[in-house]
């Protein structure tokens, strides 16, 4: 399964798309909206271990489907209404980030998700408590590292493309054939 440091690699990665580098957060408020919603689906491995002391009781139920997915960032884009401190969050952005902790879960595991949850639910269970959960998120593998490298590999070119007039050029094709046709 891929680790909270890969699904929060992704999550920069989706976040770096949609904002199209131009943010108005902070580096700090990113970091820890990106991280929270990239992982929100996996809050289900902590419930488990609070309620039964074993984090796979509940794993890749509700919080993995596309149910929880739509769900969640209408509560998520309304938060700031409630408190101050929250910045205002596009439904969009928390869809998409959330989502995207879905299918990195469907293409880089065998185990199914239940995206299409409470119908045809494949339900996994497995025994691991607060040492497991730990080893998990500390120790990542060759897939998490992938992940993270592809991931950093995306934002750096997209940044580039948005500082370099040759990219931004390449970007446009409108702008190419433009460019052609004004040097006829």
């Amino acid at each position: 399964m891929p680790s909270p440091l890969g699904h929060t690699a992704l999550g920069l990665a989706i976040h770096e798309l949609h904002s199209r580098g131009t943010s108005n957060s902070s580096l700090r408020e990113t970091l820890i909206f990106v991280s929270l919603f990239a992982n929100l689906p996996d809050i289900d491995i902590i419930i488990g271990l609070i309620v039964h002391g074993n984090g796979g009781i509940f794993h890749r139920g509700f919080t993995h489907s596309l149910l929880f997915a739509l769900v969640m960032p209408i509560l998520a884009s309304n938060a700031w209404r409630c408190w101050s401190r929250i910045p205002k969050l596009s439904y969009l952005w928390c869809f998409l980030l959330i989502t995207s902790h879905l299918l990195a879960d469907k293409i880089f595991t065998d185990t199914p998700v239940p995206f299409f949850w409470p119908f045809g639910v494949d339900r996994i269970s497995w025994n691991c408590g607060w040492r497991t959960v730990i080893e998990t998120v500390l120790l990542a593998d060759l897939q998490h590292v992938v992940i993270i490298i592809g991931c950093t590999l995306m934002i750096l070119f997209i940044r580039l493309m948005k500082h370099k007039p040759f990219f931004r050029l390449l970007s446009h094709p409108l702008r190419v054939t433009a460019m052609i046709k004004s040097r006829r």
